[in-house]
């Protein structure tokens, strides 16, 4: 059931009529219905995987409560199921794959058994606010939840179920508790999210995944400007695609009653690389800091800065390898890395370098710079293989006229789709824009922006075939 679909339109509508409607103390009763049927509306018999893994974490939690000694062997048990779930289904095949080529290298061939499954939709995240539970547990900073129907909605509440925000249990619990009267200024603002999420969606990225799509699909039949139109047009598709995501998920969340935790800030104002790790993603990336990079800097704080780097390094690596089982992800992750560590580095001389010169051009050159970066770090992202990664950087700067063509032939085979993604994308970094300057304007204005973003969609979104989200594959 996806976000941009009449038949969650439909969904959210009932579910939000019959929260309000029903008595408190059923109400929780009904989210965890209503996110069982949102969940089994992809593939139904998954969501047994994901009680095996609730009632795991249920009884760790309370374990880890009474325990006063073995608590770390206790945590460390659900860690493992978690994990242990997460890398069969994930990462079996390629693990087995990397073994076969490395036996293949050794000149010993060996035919490994590769499982025919399709991924659980939504195991990464949902397994990370899981293992945040048990570790706030085994930290003191929260304690276990004893309704386990209150503990299932904290794993499976369905806005943030199958692509987050991640939550932790000390910002979500609380809430189910807590009795939602009907706001209209909450659901105003709520609505408003929603559409702007759909907005971006169905206006921006899924227009220009088509020309995305079209590209990488066939990657070495393009090259020079061709290639260049695919790496600066993917950026905005992922960024609205992801955000539209978190923007309907909060709005969802926020008409009943309940706050979820920003997900994105201005991504594209970074003006490092470390600032956009700050910007993007925020859930995931404070996950990691918090349970990852944290406690390895604290465990090698004898090692100085050289704690940082191998923290960071570690963190980027498992965070490629968390968006997917293939090396271009684990690449995309240590190229973070290491441009944060580079970073590091060379704190103290960038700011002498900088503070140089004027204010304006400091703004500037490091804004530019770090766009550059993140835009042909995500070719590592959105390519298939490394390959083809490799083709492309190859090939980027070649057969410049013969590309030229290869690029007005794209264009014009979809000119309009092109024109409004366009269009509408350039708006959309006009409004954050303005929207960072903190200018709120009156109350009409607001009303007559929002029409026109309905408008907008209804005229100019994509409503041929609802597309999936890129973040439901991870």
């Amino acid at each position: 059931m996806l976000f941009n679909s009449i038949d969650f339109f439909a969904f959210f509508l009932v579910v939000t009529i019959c929260y309000f409607a029903f008595p408190h103390r059923l109400r929780w009763l009904l989210l965890l219905g209503a996110s069982c049927y949102f969940y089994m509306a992809f593939i139904p018999v998954y969501i047994l995987i994901l009680f095996f893994t609730i009632i795991i974490d249920y009884y760790v939690g309370i374990f880890l409560e009474k325990a006063t000694k073995n608590r770390k062997s206790i945590l460390i048990c659900s860690l493992i199921a978690n994990l242990g779930i997460l890398g069969f289904f994930k990462y079996y095949n390629f693990i087995a794959a990397n073994i076969a080529s490395a036996f293949h290298f050794a000149n010993v061939d060996i035919h490994p058994y590769y499982l025919s499954i399709i991924l659980p939709i939504g195991l990464s995240f949902h397994t990370f606010q899981a293992m945040s539970y048990t570790i706030e547990i085994y930290r003191g900073n929260q304690k276990p939840e004893r309704n386990f129907g209150i503990y299932a909605l904290y794993v499976m509440f369905y806005p943030q179920l199958v692509a987050g925000p991640i939550e932790r249990p000390q910002n979500l619990l609380h809430q189910f508790y807590e009795k939602h009267h009907i706001q209209f200024e909450r659901i105003k603002e709520g609505l408003k999210k929603i559409v702007w999420g759909l907005f971006k969606k169905m206006v921006i990225a899924d227009r220009v995944a088509y020309f995305v799509n079209l590209i990488y699909g066939d990657l070495h039949h393009y090259t020079g400007i061709t290639l260049l139109l695919a790496v600066v047009l993917f950026p905005f598709q992922i960024y609205c695609d992801f955000s539209g995501y978190s923007d309907i998920a909060l709005g969802s969340a926020q008409v009943m009653g309940f706050d979820l935790m920003r997900n994105f800030n201005l991504p594209f104002a970074s003006k490092s690389v470390s600032d956009f790790w700050r910007r993007w993603h925020i859930s995931l990336t404070t996950w990691f800091y918090d349970y990852l990079f944290n406690p390895i800097v604290i465990a090698l704080r004898d090692l100085g800065k050289l704690a940082i780097i191998i923290g960071l390094f570690i963190t980027f690596f498992l965070s490629g390898l968390w968006h997917g089982a293939s090396w271009h992800y684990i690449a995309y992750g240590c190229i973070n890395g290491c441009a944060l560590i580079y970073e590091v580095y060379t704190l103290k001389k960038r700011k002498k370098l900088f503070a140089k010169l004027p204010p304006w051009l400091n703004n500037f050159t490091s804004h530019t710079l770090t766009i550059i970066f993140l835009f042909f770090s995500w070719v590592f992202f959105r390519a298939e293989n490394m390959n083809d990664v490799f083709y492309l950087f190859s090939h980027i700067f070649r057969n410049i006229s013969l590309s030229i063509a290869q690029t007005f032939e794209i264009v014009a085979s979809r000119k309009f789709d092109f024109v409004v993604a366009i269009i509408f994308t350039l708006l959309l970094l006009y409004i954050e824009q303005w929207r960072s300057k903190k200018r709120p304007p009156s109350t009409i204005y607001k009303w007559l922006f929002y029409q026109m973003l309905v408008l907008a969609i209804l005229f100019f979104g994509e409503f041929s075939l609802a597309q999936n989200f890129i973040y439901f594959q991870f």
